[in-house]
């Protein structure tokens, strides 16, 4: 009999935005290899969820661990090391605008400890190419399209092959037809292993490879793995959340 392998585990999680409870009493338990949605209305916690988990926002009440590492106990020097298990993909990019390609996906990996150029330049041209991204290390980020700043985003998240990924509104800035295609890159990267879990307000996104989902809602988590009846996608669209 295969155990499950337990990634990311939250037990009675208040979840906090500075001194806002925005979450209360959180249960979620998400599996090695699971490709979860998070979905709400703006302000329900989607994004304070992906911060606690990734030890951005600190978990004041309950427990949690996300990659074997305790959230209530973590210690400062120790997140470096969780978050190099973590790949992070923002809605709004966050390049560094004064480098090129090469040099935002460089930086990311001297700070986490590579030293060896050789080494470097090879995993750089590995991911690039991995998210079809090849021959544009030169580009600089206001050079690149929206969904070309979105797919370097994904190349330095999955820089230290990371085994959880979290993405928060990856789709939010681009076009149905971009969203798609950054949504395969997902979906590749999951058929890979990776776990995955994408807070999102893009159904359509959604409705192209259905999953797991969590609806934030009344300060409340709701599961659709556990109770399908709260699970309404045609109101969730009518509501526009």
């Amino acid at each position: 009999m295969m155990v499950e392998n337990k990634v990311i585990e939250l037990t009675g999680a208040d979840i906090y935005q500075r001194e806002n409870l925005i979450l209360a009493g959180v249960d979620l338990a998400v599996t090695q290899g699971e490709f979860v949605y998070v979905v709400g209305k703006v302000g329900t916690g989607k994004t304070s969820l992906i911060k606690t988990l990734n030890a951005e926002l600190p978990l004041i009440k309950g427990l949690g661990s996300v990659a074997g590492f305790q959230l209530k106990s973590v210690k400062s020097k120790e997140i470096s090391l969780l978050r190099r298990k973590l790949g992070v993909v923002f809605q709004d990019f966050r390049l560094l605008t004064d480098r090129n390609v090469y040099q935002n996906l460089e930086f990311v990996l001297k700070a986490t400890g590579w030293k060896n150029k050789t080494e470097i330049e090879a995993r750089i041209i590995e991911v690039l190419i991995r998210v079809g991204m090849d021959g544009k290390q030169k580009k600089m980020p206001h050079q690149l399209s929206g969904g070309e700043q979105q797919r370097v985003v994904i190349a330095r998240a999955i820089l230290n092959d990371p085994m959880i990924i979290l993405a928060d509104e990856p789709t939010g800035n681009l076009d149905p037809e971009t969203s798609h295609e950054i949504l395969d890159l997902f979906i590749q990267l999951n058929d890979a292993g990776k776990t995955v879990l994408m807070a999102t307000h893009d159904y359509a996104v959604i409705a192209k490879k259905t999953a797991r989902t969590l609806v934030c809602a009344n300060g409340q988590i709701n599961d659709s793995e556990t109770n399908k009846t709260l699970i309404d996608f045609e109101s969730l669209l009518e509501n526009n959340v």
